[in-house]
């Protein structure tokens, strides 16, 4: 076996490597800070969207406050609306019943008129025959009576 002859070790390379390494840390510091610049930028952005969410949220609490006033406010309208027509109803009822009695007031006024009407004419008939009976006998007897 032939020994194999040992290569000659270049001193050039090694500068080279120097360079790459130099090189590389360069790279690596430049992404490490174009990292941490998105990195920052990121966290600006969320924490603006945070403070955008609390706003939200804020505004939906508010919003949800005011609708339960107005539904309350709605609930208490309807309960007197609810009220009222109960009243209404009520009131129609008893007009109702009041127009009924007046109708049968006035049959029975209608009926008592009409009742007095022919009690007139009867008296008023027997007062005419009375009368004629008053001159007919004043005719037998000769002697004027005291008229009423």
């Amino acid at each position: 076996m032939k020994k194999s002859a040992k290569k000659p070790v270049k001193k050039a390379k090694k500068p080279v490597k120097k360079d790459l390494l130099a090189e590389m840390k360069r790279e690596m510091a430049k992404l490490n800070r174009e990292s941490n610049a998105k990195i920052r930028g990121f966290e600006s952005q969320i924490k603006s969207q945070e403070e955008n969410i609390q706003k939200r949220v804020k505004e939906i609490e508010r919003l949800k406050s005011k609708m339960k006033e107005v539904t309350e406010g709605l609930r208490k309208k309807e309960e007197d609306l609810q009220t009222s027509k109960g009243l209404l109803d009520q009131r129609e009822v008893e007009l109702s019943q009041l127009r009924e009695e007046i109708e049968y007031k006035n049959k029975q006024l209608t009926s008592k008129d009409s009742e007095m009407e022919s009690f007139k004419k009867t008296t008023e008939e027997k007062i005419f025959q009375l009368e004629a009976k008053i001159k007919e006998l004043e005719g037998e007897t000769g002697e004027p009576s005291a008229t009423l």
